[in-house]
């Protein structure tokens, strides 16, 4: 049966880095933590999210099925990752889907361990978040690992090419060359956004020029540039074996139909890497992405819906 036409995402931007924010597919665009669009609703929830293809399509995902369910969900839009783990641990957002872990451990392990963030479960197991090369590079250099790097310092310009100021990976590295970590003293971090990352490793890659980014599975560029993740043998970086969703302290209490949602949801690496490739690859809208995800994959939202009723009180169904 065909299902009925789904509302439009309710998103919201919030200005968390210097910048201009995303334009947001919506119903209706407010801004900031607007007092009826913060946490703690009752049937509501509050997403957070950074510009990240996969989590955007996941919380696509989850809003428009929550919505179909009869729940009010929406989004904040463009917060760092330090800006999120303060909006859900002070409850002005419900939950977050892309707590990757361990990198993210400087930004919300403190919460966690205080109980202001509470875990709820895993959406992707099997990550890679680590600095990387182009497979191409790695061969012709013979560079298999950090310690490797400032051996060829000339070749790479000195430099490590990040994505959005503020995050945990782009603030790793910068601690490893201030303490002088695999003698990378002498290098810079070059922070921008992640499109603006991934566009000047294609540039490089074309003209032959090494070049050192933060990479992450699942996402295109490990096919793409062929990654090659280095190694870290004093163990200076996080790293990355799952993402997580949490959510604020009580908000399964709160709205147990939309917690126990929110838990069911997984994805494979696979599946996150496509969301990726049908967004900055083949053009396609996040809420379109999300949409036919939906349709083609009838079982496993069955699966998401398991033991979940709707804002009426009856057995989810969509």
């Amino acid at each position: 049966m065909r299902r009925p036409q789904r509302l439009a995402v309710a998103a919201l931007a919030i200005a968390a880095t210097a910048g201009t924010l995303t334009a947001c597919t919506t119903a209706s665009e407010r801004d900031g933590f607007a007092q009826s669009d913060s946490g703690g609703a009752e049937n509501s929830v509050v997403l957070a999210e950074q510009p990240w293809v996969d989590l955007q399509v996941e919380n696509e995902i989850a809003v428009q099925i929550l919505q179909e369910l009869g729940y009010e969900a929406s989004i904040k839009k463009n917060l760092s990752v330090e800006n999120a783990a303060t909006a859900v641990s002070s409850g002005q957002i419900d939950a977050y889907l892309g707590n990757w872990w361990p990198s993210q451990e400087p930004s919300f392990g403190d919460p966690i361990d205080e109980g202001d963030v509470e875990v709820l479960s895993t959406i992707v197991k099997g990550t890679e978040y680590a600095p990387a090369i182009p497979g191409d590079v790695a061969e012709e250099l013979g560079i298999a690992s950090l310690a490797d790097l400032d051996a060829n310092a000339a070749r790479f310009g000195k430099k490590i090419y990040g994505i959005e100021a503020g995050s945990p990976g782009n603030e790793t590295i910068q601690k490893a060359i201030d303490e002088d970590a695999y003698g990378l003293g002498d290098w810079k971090l070059v922070a921008s956004g992640t499109p603006a990352m991934l566009a000047q490793v294609e540039k490089s890659q074309k003209a032959g020029q090494p070049i050192v980014f933060l990479g992450w599975s699942p996402h295109w560029m490990t096919v793409q540039f062929d990654a090659a993740f280095l190694e870290d043998p004093d163990k200076v970086w996080g790293g990355a074996g799952e993402i997580r969703t949490v959510t604020r302290e009580g908000f399964a209490d709160d709205n147990p139909e939309i917690a126990e949602l929110l838990s069911n949801l997984t994805f494979t690496t696979d599946e996150a890497g496509q969301f990726y490739y049908d967004h900055d690859k083949s053009g396609k809208e996040l809420a379109d992405i999300a949409e036919a995800w939906i349709d083609d994959n009838p079982d496993k939202v069955a699966e998401f819906l398991d033991g979940v009723e709707d804002a009426d009180g009856e057995k989810a169904e969509i």
